[in-house]
């Protein structure tokens, strides 16, 4: 279980896209062997050395608080004062009266303030105070005297080694070089994966890929070259599909004539009647077998009003007229012939079962949803994936075609797929069937 909940944390934390991940892979390591480095340099180098330095400089403000001793007087600490600051960078001053502040100074590296004190600590006996914080470039030391106070001031870099902040800068500033160099490497070999991936987004919408071409990586070109050769097979089959189907079609219109021909010339009898009637339907599955095969990858995409292409559809519906209720957004880049289609498919199957249909166009942020409710018998859950195949036919109850050939779902589902959306079947509210149509933006 905490296996599972470790996987779970991770998988909510670490970044989704390819380049988040990439500059983790990257850059996690760099970070963690710049801390390792810098935390040896301070913890052996730099403490070692600015120990040292705090070392000799409490010595000397030992000795020459141990001088002061000897004579406790402002004079002296004035002769001590010009002795030692020309030669060992040591300012001294008595302040007669004078105490240590209430509060001490902590610097923001505390290892710095520990240092020092280590050291005076261990050289003076007298109790002191200092401020490492207070000037730029100097450090105040101050001593407890019977007089009063001993101020010692210490230039910084007799007490803490410069190089440590010599050392941090040039740590910080390869880190942003190295990272800025990561940064442009990953989004130059993560580009040709985001071409890839709007090209097949593009293409699964039925829309053009444009001048698209493999690059980058051996592995992206690869992948590139493998989708584009699917493509090719993809869009051959649908060409010979389209071919094979038109060409049955438009070679039985001929026969058909004929036989009408001679059935209208023939006696007017009831088994003349079941012949016309046969022929007719015949000639409404040649219908559908043409929308089902009718290429419409070469109809132009351009922006169309969902909602008033399907008021416009519905004015010329007969009687009863489906209900039509719009909201939202509801302009979009797609083929409208064949979305009308489609949608008239819908319409024309939810009147032919129901006394009362319902049409709502909801627009969204980043689609267009499409609800065709009717009141008529439906269609078992389990036969909805059935239904929305070609050439299938369900149940007395819901024949999705009953003069046709069980292709009137199938040729909206096709459309609907064509332009990167997805059509389901679903419980209407009104009783019967619910077509729902969903397309991207």
């Amino acid at each position: 279980m905490s296996n599972r909940i470790k996987q779970s944390w991770l998988k909510r934390h670490l970044p989704k896209s390819l380049f988040g991940r990439a500059l983790l892979i990257i850059m996690l390591p760099i970070a963690i062997m710049q801390i390792i480095v810098a935390y040896i340099f301070f913890d052996t180098y730099w403490q070692t050395v600015t120990a040292s330095l705090s070392d000799s400089v409490a010595a000397d403000i030992s000795v020459a608080h141990e001088l002061y001793l000897q004579d406790p007087s402002e004079n002296r600490a004035e002769r001590l004062d010009a002795m030692l600051r020309p030669n060992e960078q040591l300012s001294i001053k008595l302040w007669p009266g004078d105490e240590f502040p209430p509060y001490p100074r902590n610097a923001f590296f505390s290892s710095l303030d520990r240092t020092l004190r280590k050291a005076l600590a261990k050289n003076i006996q007298a109790p002191f105070w200092f401020d490492t914080t207070r000037y730029p470039h100097h450090i105040d030391i101050r001593i407890a005297v019977d007089e009063g106070v001993l101020r010692f001031i210490v230039p910084r870099e007799r007490v803490f080694a410069p190089t440590g902040y010599v050392f941090l800068f040039w740590l910080i500033l390869t880190t942003v070089l190295l990272s800025l160099v990561s940064i442009l490497f990953i989004l130059n070999q993560a580009r040709p994966i985001v071409k890839l991936a709007n090209a097949a987004e593009n293409f699964g919408k039925g829309r053009s890929i444009g001048q698209y071409s493999p690059s980058g990586a051996s592995e992206v070109r690869l992948a590139g070259r493998a989708f584009l050769e699917m493509r090719e097979r993809i869009l051959r089959h649908v060409e010979q599909r389209t071919s094979f189907l038109a060409g049955v079609s438009h070679d039985l219109r001929t026969p058909l004539t004929r036989l009408k021909l001679h059935l209208s010339l023939a006696e007017d009898t009831s088994e003349t009647q079941a012949a016309k009637r046969d022929l007719k339907d015949m000639e409404l599955m040649l219908d559908g077998y043409l929308d089902f095969a009718r290429d419409t990858s070469r109809e132009e995409i351009k922006p169309v009003n969902i909602g008033s292409m399907i008021t416009n559809l519905l004015t010329s519906h007969h009687d009863p007229k489906p209900t039509l209720k719009k909201s939202g957004k509801l302009t979009l880049n797609i083929r409208e012939i064949a979305m009308k289609r489609a949608i008239a498919n819908l319409i024309d199957n939810a009147v032919g079962y129901g006394s009362k249909v319902k049409v709502t166009v909801f627009g969204q942020e980043k689609s267009v949803v499409i609800t065709i409710d009717d009141n008529g018998p439906g269609i078992n859950i389990a036969d909805r994936e059935e239904a929305l195949k070609p050439f299938n036919r369900i149940d007395s109850a819901r024949n999705q075609n009953r003069k046709g050939v069980g292709l009137g779902l199938s040729i909206a589902s096709d459309v609907v797929q064509a332009h990167g959306g997805v059509l389901q079947l679903l419980e209407s509210p009104l009783g019967g069937l619910r077509c729902q149509i969903t397309l991207p933006r």
